[in-house]
């Protein structure tokens, strides 16, 4: 690496001044900032370690008893592959040697690793959980748990792909004094697991609040769909406003709301680094004043379709947050149907939360949030057998007036029942079902009622005699949301006929 291009990559990535003292602002030897003390290694997958050096240095990288060797290119980029390991809780050296220099990383651990991303919700922090629920004060003290790590990559949108991460960051080892700043949501999440799995658990945590989903899907992924392919030409154009005025756009409020922009710096630099999976939590920001959720659905397939490609993992699994039932603007009840409808996109898990009530639309019950995800994963992804998903909206028959709802994951019967805080729900048949509603042949929605009917819901309404469809918890925010199955886990909201659910964002015009 000559001095243009030495100066050229330190610019672009401060991190690798401060990694360690093993490191001088003069070494021409770097390894990537994803890189760390106290790192965790993804498991069961080739160990890829990767960075810069002077070009045809050669360089050695030991780990776990093995050494593998290269030779860096002509620009100094270099890059090994060590084999695959298994789960191991005891601190290791990674040593990187390269022209009389090294690199020294310290007690780095195997087990799995997970991005957790989204915007606010995600990015909630235990701290901020445990200034509204006391229950999260307990569980900062009692967080001595080394096997779990984080690793928070904050940095701003870039136009185009980094090659390393522009700020500088260290992996946290999970303890009472370091927990209160990790994301809750995966924080309870990666608990979960760890409670279950006994491996070392990584969270990297890229999430940014108040933003859309646009800018962390990978530009090559606004493909296949008209609305993201013109994102991508408006966004490439600098055309804020034009991406806000088109249907199915975003309320996009500076360059790093553009198409790809956070995937470019928080993503694409670290995309050879292995993970076991993906936790996302988000849709707010597509869905708030004068912001049009049509087309979420397609975004979700490009973000999810996106990600598997750039990380050359094609079934990687990824579990989503729908939105919880405290809404804030009328966009919210079609975004958390478009959000279910992206669920039946493969190796996908939506966790529900409309029961999570709240007058905040940061509600601070994360726990059920991150217990809720940690269902999907250890069911989907670990094969535990768990009840991992509430019911599921599969058909609807219609036939004497009657609707009838038939779901998925209802096989031990759906029950009414009522959450209160962190208590389970407890079931009580005599509640009523609200916010069930049938549409009439003009397409108008009028209150129904329901019965539960064993695996199925039968609904009907005085005020229609031939329903053409059926939907379930389509508010704002639904305040009785009492549908669940008999393993406690809440209904999804549902709409059988989503192409009756008008929608005006009340969009400026010309």
């Amino acid at each position: 690496m000559n001095t243009t291009q030495r100066i050229a990559f330190l610019l672009l990535s401060p991190l690798l001044l401060v990694l360690g003292p093993q490191i001088s602002a003069d070494a021409a030897l770097q390894v990537s900032g994803i890189f760390g003390d106290h790192m965790v290694i993804q498991r069961e997958r080739p160990v890829i370690v990767w960075g810069w050096a002077d070009a045809k240095d050669e360089i050695a990288v030991s780990f776990a008893g093995t050494t593998v060797s290269t030779v860096a290119q002509e620009d100094g980029a270099w890059k090994v592959t060590l084999p695959p390991l298994k789960a191991n809780a005891a601190g290791q050296e990674l040593r990187v040697q390269g022209n009389g220099e090294n690199v020294s990383l310290k007690n780095v651990v195997v087990g799995d690793v997970w991005h957790a991303s989204g915007q606010s919700n995600m990015a909630m922090s235990v701290n901020a959980v445990a200034a509204r629920l006391p229950r999260a004060k307990d569980d900062i003290a009692s967080a001595n748990l080394p096997a779990i790590r984080f690793r928070r990559i904050g940095s701003n949108g870039a136009a185009s792909p980094l090659s390393d991460l522009a700020e500088q960051g260290d992996w946290v080892v999970c303890t009472p004094e370091s927990v209160a700043g990790f994301s809750a949501a995966a924080f309870y999440f990666s608990r979960n697991l760890h409670a279950a799995l006994n491996i070392p658990m990584g969270i990297i945590d890229t999430s940014r609040g108040g933003t859309p989903i646009e800018p962390f899907i990978p530009r090559e992924a606004f493909t296949g769909h008209p609305t993201l392919e013109r994102e991508l030409e408006l966004g490439d154009a600098n055309d804020l406003e034009g991406i806000w005025k088109l249907p199915g756009g975003v309320r996009a409020r500076d360059e790093n709301w553009f198409p790809g922009r956070l995937f470019n710096s928080r993503l694409a630099p670290i995309t050879a680094f292995p993970v076991r999976g993906f936790i996302w939590y988000q849709g707010e920001s597509n869905c708030g004043t004068q912001e049009d959720p049509r087309d979420y659905r397609h975004k979700m397939a490009a973000l999810i379709k996106g990600w598997r490609t750039a990380m050359n993992n094609p079934t990687m699994p990824v579990y989503f947050v729908q939105l919880p039932g405290s809404g804030a603007g009328p966009g919210w009840p079609l975004l958390r149907e478009e959000q279910r409808l992206s669920a039946t996109l493969p190796n996908t898990g939506m966790a529900v939360t409309i029961d999570l009530l709240d007058g905040d639309i940061h509600p601070p019950n994360k726990i059920d949030v991150g217990e809720r995800l940690a269902r999907w994963a250890l069911a989907k992804t670990y094969g535990r057998e768990i009840a991992f998903s509430g019911p599921l909206f599969r058909n609807a028959t219609i036939a004497d007036g009657q609707v009838t709802v038939h779901f998925d994951h209802a096989d031990r019967g759906l029950m009414s029942a009522v959450k209160k805080g962190l208590e389970l729900p407890n079931e009580n048949p005599s509640l009523p079902l609200h916010h069930v509603e049938v549409a009439d042949a003009d397409g108008q929605w009028h209150e129904a009622q329901a019965s539960i009917e064993g695996q199925t819901l039968v609904v009907q309404s005085e005020a229609v005699s031939a329903p053409i469809a059926v939907r379930y918890a389509y508010a704002i925010d639904p305040q009785h949301c009492h549908l669940y199955n008999h393993d406690g886990l809440p209904a999804a909201p549902f709409c059988s006929a989503p192409e009756l659910l008008n929608y005006d964002p009340g969009l400026p015009t010309e």
